[in-house]
């Protein structure tokens, strides 16, 4: 009677133990698939309209395929009236087109602080066009600052290449 009792005892706590085993997975599998809602999604390096060609900053945490060049200098007076600034803005344009046709997807902004009177201008461009544009030096970035430094009020004339990503 002891070893059918013992045989008995092991079979049941084997089923035991399988039960338990499936409770737990079970119990996991639910914990598991509630819970990835509250995961960190994984972040890409590059975003969905980056190049292939992007160059990778910050170990990877930033990228650029688009490059810029900066125009910048001090106008004078309140921005309402300043004659430099309306001088500024005739001589822009006047190169804009040109300005525009370093590349097909050039893109030009113009920033103005009426604060601290700096007036901006920046081209970007695909990292692809930038080269040859710099090969040129940057046309016509040479006769529009000699204008630019030419206007009356017009101070502090400077460049500068940067990244420029839209985010």
């Amino acid at each position: 009677v002891n070893g059918g009792t013992s045989k008995i005892f092991s079979h049941t706590l084997r089923k035991i133990c399988t039960m338990k085993t499936s409770v737990a997975s079970l119990l996991f599998a639910t914990v598991a698939s509630r819970t990835s809602a509250f995961a960190p999604a994984s972040r890409s390096t590059f975003s969905r309209n980056m190049s292939a060609n992007a160059v990778p900053l910050a170990n990877g945490a930033m990228s650029f395929d688009r490059v810029c060049r900066e125009w910048r200098c001090k106008y004078s007076g309140d921005k309402a009236t300043s004659e430099s600034l309306e001088a500024i803005s005739k001589l822009v344009d006047e190169y804009l087109p040109e300005i525009k046709a370093t590349s097909s997807d050039a893109t030009v902004n113009r920033l103005i602080c009426g604060g601290c009177l700096d007036f901006k201008l920046m081209t970007t461009v695909p990292l692809d066009d930038f080269g040859p544009w710099e090969e040129k030096g940057f046309a016509p970035e040479a006769d529009f600052l000699e204008k630019l430094k030419a206007i009356e009020g017009v101070s502090q004339v400077e460049t500068q290449t940067i990244t420029n990503m839209v985010i």
